[in-house]
């Protein structure tokens, strides 16, 4: 009997061997296809949100090539119709052929994501295809990597299961509780951790683990909490700018229009007799009409510089011409003010649209004027340096309190609300400067001391300029 338990037991082992062996094999291939997907569609999204699909495709899917190169990968992005429009293979695109049958392809255009495994006779090698439909051009953006699944690794795997399994069947009995309670209490911390949130999206706070993988998701979800946090404190911001910008905007349009509403019942009613009192009237009625239509202006370039809708024709601005215009534009202004403008302006040429320099240049310089004080006086240099077009505009007025820094290039914003009005503009020329030099891929920064003066400084990369 003795023998026959031995030789059951022996089955028994076996059996539950050649299960737990063939159980392991499907598993682990289908978690690692599972996971392999997900990974490569994680890294096309990513793909996607960082390519310029305005800009030159081919160039920016070439510089991937290097890293692709070393584990046979290869990145393709390929048009609604069927075409390449740019791969990391070594074939030319022009050569490739349709590939709007591809299964991923024609799965990817129905529901937004597809896959596939297939030998491609193009890298002579079993291959692993995930496709995602971009969220923001036409195209579809293909990612292919090596794949055999767990076939080349069996062989290796086989002694190891025997010799593990053999060996949790003598340890188990001694060891199953306390690893069993290692893998599960930091889950459980992390799961009572997360049921705090409650939508309160607060900081999470974890132990470090015996184990990398479960620290892993501890970071992960601490992150995403962070994101969920951020991302919602972002929308709360941007809906408060909707807001407090419709407010803004109805009240500068209500102003004019009561204005324009008074005047135009005065005249009506016949009760002015006198003509120059109506000329008058007429007078102020064509210069609050003249301040609705320059508040539209602005806040349709604003509307457009946001949404890049409208088609920007460049051409090369020679700086210091512009600049001059602008400043004898602004002599009167000036001279109102008594203010003297200085220029200090190298030959700089910049690949730009001359209204829109013409705004960012003119609405600083008319700032700096207006807020100066009388025997004040304005800067105004250009330089090239460190591949940036760089524009200083300086005033030794009135200066900006530090508490406002941080908001003057908010619409409608107002520094000192009362002198604002008296000096008029329509309260968005700061904001449209901030939009102007996001077009361009530059920045803008300010310094300013109470009754001392402001010094704007604007950097645009010399890619902006034609080659």
């Amino acid at each position: 009997m003795k023998q026959a338990i031995f030789v059951k037991f022996i089955q028994i082992i076996l059996v539950v061997l050649v299960l737990s062996s063939s159980i392991f094999y499907i598993a682990s291939s289908s978690a690692l296809l599972k996971n392999s997907k997900k990974d490569m569609k994680y890294t096309l999204k990513a793909m996607d949100e960082v390519l310029d699909y305005t800009g030159d495709l081919e160039k920016e899917i070439g510089e991937l090539k290097p890293t692709l190169s070393e584990n046979h990968s290869r990145f393709t992005v390929i048009r609604l119709d069927g075409t390449v429009a740019a791969d990391t293979g070594e074939v030319p695109v022009a050569s490739l052929d349709n590939h709007g049958d591809r299964e991923e392809i024609k799965e990817a255009l129905a529901e937004g994501v597809g896959t596939s495994r297939r030998y491609s006779n193009t890298l002579k090698e079993n291959m692993l295809y995930v496709a995602i439909k971009s969220s923001k051009g036409d195209y579809i953006l293909r990612m292919a990597v090596p794949y055999t699944g767990m076939k080349e690794n069996l062989m290796l795997l086989l002694p190891a299961v025997w010799l593990s399994f053999l060996a949790a069947i003598m340890y188990s009995a001694f060891s199953a509780d306390s690893f069993a309670e290692s893998i599960t209490r930091p889950l459980k911390e992390i799961s009572q951790e997360m049921l705090k949130v409650n939508g309160d999206y607060t900081d999470l706070s974890f132990e470090t683990y015996q184990y990398p993988e479960i620290n892993i998701i501890a970071e992960t979800t601490t992150r995403m909490s962070k994101n969920v946090k951020e991302y919602l404190n972002q929308i709360e911001r941007e809906k408060q700018i909707r807001q407090e910008f419709f407010s803004n905007a109805s009240h500068e349009l209500k102003t004019p229009i009561t204005s324009v509403q008074g005047y135009a019942e005065l005249l009506e009613s016949g009760i002015i007799q006198d003509e120059e009192q109506k000329a008058d009237f007429i007078k102020r009625i064509k210069k609050e009409a003249g301040n609705m239509n320059n508040l539209i202006n602005d806040i349709l370039m604003i509307s457009r510089l946001e949404t890049k809708e409208a088609e920007v024709l460049k051409s090369e601005v020679r700086l210091s011409i512009l600049v001059e215009d602008i400043i004898e534009s602004l002599e009167p202004l000036a001279a109102s003010h008594e203010v003297l403008i200085h220029m200090d302006c190298r030959p700089v040429c910049i690949y730009a649209n001359g209204q829109q320099m013409k705004e960012l240049i003119g609405n600083l310089v008319s700032n700096a004027v207006k807020y100066n004080k009388p025997g004040g006086e304005v800067w105004i240099t250009v330089r090239e340096e460190d591949r940036n077009v760089v524009i200083r505009v300086k005033d030794n007025g009135m200066g900006i309190p530090k508490e406002s820094l941080g908001r003057i290039f908010e619409r409608f914003y107002r520094v000192d609300k009362g002198r604002s009005k008296k000096q008029g503009g329509t309260g968005l020329g700061l904001s449209i400067v901030k939009h102007i030099v996001n077009f361009y891929h530059g920045t803008i920064t300010v310094e300013s001391t109470i009754d001392v003066g402001t010094e704007f400084m604007v950097k645009i990369p010399v890619q902006g300029k034609k080659l």
